[in-house]
């Protein structure tokens, strides 16, 4: 670290014993200075292309797991979960049983899609790849879901299940796929160039965006007949929306006037545009915490890469 001098190096005959008053007060700027010049320094050497496609990896071994169990009782390949950081299981996971033969079509889809996600990433980074980190996608009271519900709820005893039910299931998807879909337009918006990083990242976030308009489509249709749908939706929207500081950058499936409600299938701003979250941001909501923490919620030992802390809000 290359040390500033001090002004008094430039005054003849300064106290020895330390700074006049006027001197420190001519001081204290630079010392700001340096600690600022610093504090963007580190946040430019944490934002590289690596750093922010390694972090959309996190994200996407969370959902590509939840739908890979939801939907075959299984989860990724153990070929999948190898790289840099710590390595852990995705536990709690399991099949739901579907009814609506429509909806199993499109929950395959979309857990196959997500499979694809985590090899193109992994493809993309080579021998930079992230290890998967412990990933909690369970639904008993003590996994994240049911903590949500407990934040959504104001019910200390509050327990959600997401495979218990096709509508759990839903839920469930919707809970993960709006944070994952902010978190996205966060990292594109910091990706350095034109290059295939970039290509990788676009192509995914546009089909995340797929998914997350046709789970909330399919949930504001059943939401009509059965309004507890909508209304738990907006209740998980609120609960997220707590934890990520105090702009409104969050919300549910619909504009409850009702019922009948008006459709929200896009949650956007004033502009018709899809709400961002830097990655430390997103952290609060994958760690269900609104403090500067390292772990927690969906990641109970963390995440792998650079970003590992979440805001302080």
């Amino acid at each position: 670290m290359t040390s500033v001098a001090s002004p008094r190096d430039h005054v003849p005959n300064a106290h020895p014993k330390g700074l006049e008053r006027r001197e420190a007060l001519f001081a204290v700027p630079l010392v700001l200075a340096s600690l600022v010049t610093a504090g963007l320094a580190t946040a430019q050497a944490l934002y590289t292309d690596t750093n922010l496609i390694n972090f959309l990896l996190n994200v996407q071994y969370l959902e590509a797991q939840y739908h890979s169990y939801a939907t075959s009782g299984v989860g990724l390949p153990a070929n999948l979960l190898t790289g840099t950081g710590t390595a852990s299981a995705a536990t709690g996971g399991r099949q739901v049983t579907f009814t609506d033969a429509n909806l199993a079509a499109y929950a395959k889809e979309i857990a196959a899609d997500k499979l694809g996600h985590v090899m193109a990433l992994r493809a993309q980074l080579g021998g930079s790849a992230i290890a998967q980190p412990a990933i909690d996608i369970g639904g008993t009271g003590a996994n994240a879901f049911s903590a949500l519900a407990r934040l959504a709820d104001n019910d200390s005893g509050g327990v959600f299940d997401p495979y218990a039910s096709e509508n759990n299931y839903l839920i469930g998807a919707f809970i993960i796929a709006d944070v994952s879909v902010t978190a996205s337009r966060g990292i594109l918006q910091s990706l350095d160039g034109r290059g295939a990083a970039l290509d990788v990242a676009v192509g995914i976030m546009t089909a995340q965006a797929y998914h997350a308009a046709a789970i909330r489509s399919i949930l504001y249709a059943r939401g009509i007949i059965t309004f507890a749908l909508i209304d738990a939706a907006e209740k998980f929207s609120a609960a997220r929306d707590s934890l990520d500081g105090t702009a409104d950058d969050d919300q549910g499936i619909a504009v409850i006037k009702g019922p009948p409600a008006e459709s929200n299938i896009a949650p956007v701003d004033t502009s018709g545009r899809i709400f961002s979250r830097p990655p430390t941001q997103a952290l609060n909501l994958l760690y269900l915490n609104a403090s500067a923490v390292s772990s927690g919620g969906f990641f109970p030992a963390g995440v792998n890469g650079g970003f590992v802390r979440s805001d302080a809000n």
